[in-house]
């Protein structure tokens, strides 16, 4: 089972409390304060890993803990701080406080850390009220709570291009022909149940572009029909987006009904993913309709450019890869623009 969103309960450490000690030594009779300070509670902090594919160890661990600080001890000697609580975390993943409902951190690199929470202060110990006129303080201070709270983990896949389209249109298909990555296929509604990001090689041109597979969505997802939200998500981080319909029109569907649909759902959800740059992947050329259908495309939609492709034999897929390739380096281009 694939996990892209669980909730989590998450508690940073304790401080340690500060000690209440008198120094006694044979030669000493007076002695003096020598009681230290308790040590700092242990943080939380999210570190992203892309060698962590999902978010299935927290969906069985929820309750995390970072450790306490020691109290502080006798003979001048402070508590030991507490251990941080480190959790890899999948890159794409936002961190949302389900008390306000607000993002709180996104974790988008690998090995990028976000300090999700923070350990408690240690108490003072008395040696800390030592001065000339307090010789023999008696006051000590406990150790502060660290910082607690409930959050929700969502992955929303990063990569290039996102693949769209209808249950069995030929997405995972796609992914397995073109790229690295080896999706479930079958001939039945929602094979797929995640994302799956493959690496589109541009070996020539010494470039690799990652595809994400996003699960065949149907009308009325942005609704959180089907599985809905859960798929619609994974595409906001793509650049670019790819829809994909069946030529054929299988189990009497129209091609370019479901473009017009897929269209109006990823508006629905998210009005701003329309203005992404997309490209119309018409699939299943080898098809006895296709050609006839693939016109009809190209004469109705003017807006995006329309490719014809067969996974089966190939035709059209590497002007489908050129497309992608254009459109791509052009929002890297724009990114890198923008950050200077």
């Amino acid at each position: 089972m694939f996990y892209d969103e669980v909730k989590v309960s998450l508690k940073a450490g304790d401080g340690g409390d500060g000690c209440f000690s008198f120094r006694r030594a044979k030669y000493e009779p007076k002695g003096g304060p020598d009681g230290g300070n308790g040590g700092r509670g242990g943080s939380v902090i999210l570190v992203g890993d892309t060698n962590v594919a999902d978010l299935t160890d927290y969906h069985f661990r929820p309750i995390l803990k970072a450790k306490n600080g020691e109290t502080g001890r006798g003979s001048d000697q402070h508590g030991a701080r507490g251990d941080n609580l480190v959790i890899k975390i999948p890159v794409g993943t936002v961190i949302i406080d389900r008390e306000t409902e607000e993002v709180v951190a996104e974790i988008l690199e690998h090995e990028e850390e976000a300090l999700l929470l923070e350990g408690g202060e240690g108490g003072k110990g008395n040696m800390q009220f030592k001065s000339s006129t307090n010789r023999a303080p008696r006051e000590f201070t406990l150790g502060k709570p660290g910082g607690a709270g409930e959050f929700l983990f969502v992955i929303k896949t990063i990569a290039d291009v996102g693949l769209v389209g209808f249950p069995n249109a030929g997405k995972s298909t796609l992914l397995n022909t073109l790229t690295n990555a080896h999706p479930k296929m079958a001939s039945y509604p929602f094979t797929t149940l995640f994302p799956t990001v493959g690496i589109l090689e541009y070996a020539e041109l010494y470039e690799r572009i990652t595809l994400a597979d996003i699960p065949g969505l149907i009308e009325g997802a942005s609704e959180n029909k089907g599985l809905g939200h859960r798929f619609l998500k994974h595409i906001e981080r793509c650049k670019v987006l790819v829809v994909m319909v069946d030529l054929q029109g299988t189990d009497n569907r129209d091609p370019l009904g479901d473009y017009r649909i897929l269209l109006n759902e990823l508006k629905l959800y998210m009005p701003k993913l329309l203005k992404k740059p997309m490209l119309l992947a018409a699939n299943k050329l080898d098809e006895p309709d296709a050609e006839a259908n693939l016109k009809k495309l190209k004469a109705k939609i003017k807006k995006h450019k329309v490719i014809g492709t067969s996974c089966l034999t190939e035709d059209g897929l590497e002007d489908l890869k050129s497309a992608i390739y254009d459109l791509v380096m052009d929002e890297r281009k724009a990114s890198a623009e923008e950050e200077e």
